[in-house]
Formats: C-alpha cells, sequence, structure tokens
C-alpha cells in the first residue's frame, strides 16, 4: 500500500472523528503519536465539538502497536523514554480531555494499540477485534500502557494478557472483562453502531459529561509522571543483550 501515514480530524454535527492510519498494520510511530496527541487535545478545546470518535484508517487492523522500525533503532536510555512516551502522551490526552471519546476498533489490536483501546471511555469494537499484549515477547513489557489496561480489565485480567504474550484474546473476552461495551458482527453494524451511540451524546449536557468524565478517571492525577517513569523502564530494558537480540531475530 503506498498510501502516506496521517492523523486527521473531520468534525460533523458536534461530533469530531479522529482517524489515524500507517501502511504498517496502523502502527504508530513517534510523530504520528505526537500528533495523535494534540489533535485529541485540541478537538476537547473546541466549542462546537461534544463528543470524540477515534478510529483507524483501513478495514483490517485498529492498531500494531509502537513503530517497530523506530524501536529498532534505539540506542540510548534518553530515546527510548522519548519514544515509550508517545503512547503515555496519547493515553494522557484521552485521560483529560473533557468530552467523551468512543473507540470504534474494527480488527486486531496489539501492544500499545491495547493501551488506546483502554483509555477511551466506551469502547465499540467488532468480533474480529482481538487483543494482546506482546511485549514480553522482546524482552520488555506493556508498563506504559499498563495502567490504562489494568483501569479497563483489573489486575487479574491485565497480568494474564501480559503474561501470555503470544496469544490473541477475542472479543468476548475483552467485552467480558469491560473492555469492549459492545460488540459487533462486521464493520458496518460497527459504524451505524458507533453513530448512533455518539449522536445519542450529543444530547446530553457537556458540562455534566465533563464532570462525569472527571469523575470516571479519578485516582489517575499522578498519571504524567507516572507513565514517565514507566517509558524510562522500557527505554532501559530495550537496550538489554536480550531484547537486542530479540529485536535483530525479528529483521
Amino acid at each position: 500500500m503506498s498510501e502516506q501515514p496521517y492523523v486527521k480530524q473531520t468534525i460533523n454535527n458536534q461530533i469530531a472523528t479522529i482517524e489515524f492510519f500507517h501502511p504498517a498494520h496502523n502502527s504508530l510511530p513517534g510523530d504520528l503519536l505526537a500528533k495523535l496527541a494534540d489533535t485529541i487535545t485540541e478537538a476537547g478545546k473546541t466549542d462546537n465539538v461534544k463528543v470524540i470518535i477515534l478510529q483507524s484508517g483501513g478495514d483490517r487492523t485498529f492498531c500494531a502497536g509502537a513503530s517497530f522500525s523506530e524501536l529498532i533503532s534505539i540506542n540510548d536510555e534518553k530515546t527510548g523514554e522519548v519514544f515509550f512516551s508517545g503512547f503515555a502522551n496519547v493515553i494522557n490526552a484521552m485521560r483529560k480531555c473533557p468530552k467523551f471519546i468512543i473507540g470504534r476498533l474494527q480488527g486486531k489490536t496489539v501492544g500499545g494499540g491495547v493501551g488506546l483501546a483502554s483509555a477511551v471511555d466506551y469502547c465499540m469494537a467488532t468480533k474480529y477485534a482481538s487483543i494482546k499484549l506482546s511485549e514480553l515477547n522482546i524482552g520488555i513489557g506493556p508498563f506504559v500502557v499498563g495502567p490504562a489496561v489494568e483501569r479497563k480489565l483489573g489486575l487479574s485480567g491485565f497480568s494474564q494478557i501480559a503474561i501470555d504474550a503470544n496469544s490473541f484474546y477475542d472479543a468476548e473476552w475483552a467485552r467480558s472483562k469491560g473492555l469492549y461495551m459492545q460488540v459487533f458482527d462486521d464493520t458496518e453494524s460497527l459504524d451505524k453502531g458507533v453513530t448512533a451511540f455518539a449522536e445519542n451524546l450529543c444530547n446530553y449536557n457537556p458540562e455534566a459529561m465533563a464532570e462525569m468524565k472527571k469523575v470516571f478517571w479519578t485516582g489517575t492525577e499522578n498519571w504524567d509522571e507516572l507513565l514517565k517513569e514507566r517509558a524510562k523502564i522500557s527505554g532501559r530494558l530495550v537496550l538489554s543483550a536480550f531484547t537486542k537480540k530479540k529485536l535483530e531475530d525479528y529483521k
């Protein structure tokens, strides 16, 4: 596919749809993560936006996580910290955004993508949207996305998929654990469901929704610092001999 990576936003009837795309299975390099965080923050400040939909382009993978080519090129701890802070910044932008964010997941999501799915306020998916936390496979762990995933799946669910780093867990498992609110048979019915749900939210008082969002995210006020510390852990581990060898094997 020759299409260029992008983050774009469209606003229709008080609904902001933010879409990201990368030809490598919607993996997210640092520049796209930065733009995604900025776009979410700006949408949160836009007066004529009541609700946000987060989605990815294409009809297959929702998000394959971090950019593998960037991961391989990390050679010092500071670069590693900056790299892993990319998903932290997006998660924190979603956490602080005063508007409800609906996640629309058309397919599989891996690693950092599970973090994005966990950080939206209401997640809707197709039956093909299985999830996997693969970080332990390469000698690191889901440290940055961990707090968001644990918040949705609970410690038991989070630890299960973090330890079992080789396995995809299906959409019904994710729904049973509270990550997905609704699961649809196909993308067409997913889109109808997401649109209807977003339109209904637009009938609510935006001040009430903003106050409710604060309530839902109570206890996460330390995440700016927490996720930064987690990024440092990953930035250190990615330089380990174990991980370097693993990455070489994947090349």
